[in-house]
């Protein structure tokens, strides 16, 4: 809820904040981190107790142009999407920004657009135009210094210093894991904030990556049938990582049931279970906030001695 008790979207104060910055939160352990693509699902995440949501570049590229992830959202449909999502929920936002959208001055105007947008922090990769997903094939890389003149970069754009940048190699699946350790090393000294060495291939990958950077905030990204093996939290919080991202399980989760519930509806659209797996009605309007929307107009109502 917004200052005045003006509802999300409606005017009033700008969107909330988070009450606790991200920082923060990292220094009392490792976090689950879902993946979120729009306002709802963002409010899903933050409703069942998740300290944090990730916009998913995938998810977004998928779920909203149905797309797939090869370098095809632009920074302002980033941005927009950022703030709808801000205006939503409290959360702190983790914004996969791809690439930065370009060399260090572009990366410097994402950093600008998104914090302004709500995120809280920024993750940028050293892949080369057009990017793919990390647990695809075909990944192309752009030099250490490139990329560390990103980071660089993207630190001086920041207008508040909580604002954490997050820097993401993809050497590990084009040059090995030791490139990618060297590369994460060089990302760390141009100024960033944590690291997120993509896709290792085993636990014994995992424990590697953990002791080269002790104390550093690491990122593992669990991918359901990707590279990464889906260890334990508690495991990997013992290796060092502190974000625990699943970025494609709710996405995964919703398509899932709703091509269920189409063939159910097209087999028999009579058929009662269509109904039983659904939210309710109320809980869908609870879930928009109808009641605060329906509240604020009864008060605009009375105040005006008349009808809206």
């Amino acid at each position: 809820m917004q200052d005045k008790g003006i509802p999300p979207g409606l005017g009033g104060a700008a969107p909330a904040l988070p009450t606790r910055t991200l920082r923060r939160i990292l220094a009392a352990g490792s976090i689950v981190v879902p993946g979120v693509t729009d306002a709802l699902s963002a409010r899903l995440v933050e409703r069942a107790g998740f300290p944090a949501a990730y916009v998913t570049g995938a998810g977004l590229a998928n779920s909203v142009f149905g797309l797939p992830d090869v370098g095809l959202v632009s920074r302002t449909e980033l941005v927009e999407q950022v703030g709808r999502i801000r205006e939503a929920c409290r959360l702190p936002l983790i914004v996969d920004a791809d690439t930065g959208f370009g060399g260090p001055l572009s990366v410097m105007r994402s950093v600008y657009q998104l914090e302004r947008a709500g995120a809280s922090a920024v993750q940028i990769e050293d892949q080369q135009d057009p990017k793919r997903c990390g647990h695809f094939e075909g990944q192309r890389l752009v030099t250490p210094p490139e990329m560390a003149e990103k980071i660089e970069a993207a630190a001086r754009a920041r207008s508040n210093p909580d604002l954490m940048v997050i820097a993401r190699t993809d050497a590990r699946n084009v040059m090995g894991l030791a490139e990618a350790i060297s590369r994460a090393e060089a990302y760390l000294a141009a100024g960033a904030d944590a690291l997120f060495v993509e896709a290792p291939r085993s636990e014994a990958e995992l424990a590697v990556v953990g002791s080269a950077f002790p104390g550093v905030p690491l990122v593992a990204n669990l991918v359901e049938g990707g590279k990464t093996p889906l260890l334990p939290t508690a495991r990997l919080e013992e290796l060092g990582f502190r974000i625990i991202l699943r970025a494609s399980l709710l996405l995964r989760s919703m398509v899932s049931a709703a091509r269920e519930a189409l063939a159910r509806l097209a087999a028999d659209e009579a058929d009662p279970a269509i109904e039983d797996r659904m939210i309710s009605w109320g809980e869908r309007q609870e879930l928009v906030m109808l009641d605060e929307f329906d509240s604020l107009a009864d008060d605009i109502r009375t105040e005006r001695g008349g009808t809206v």
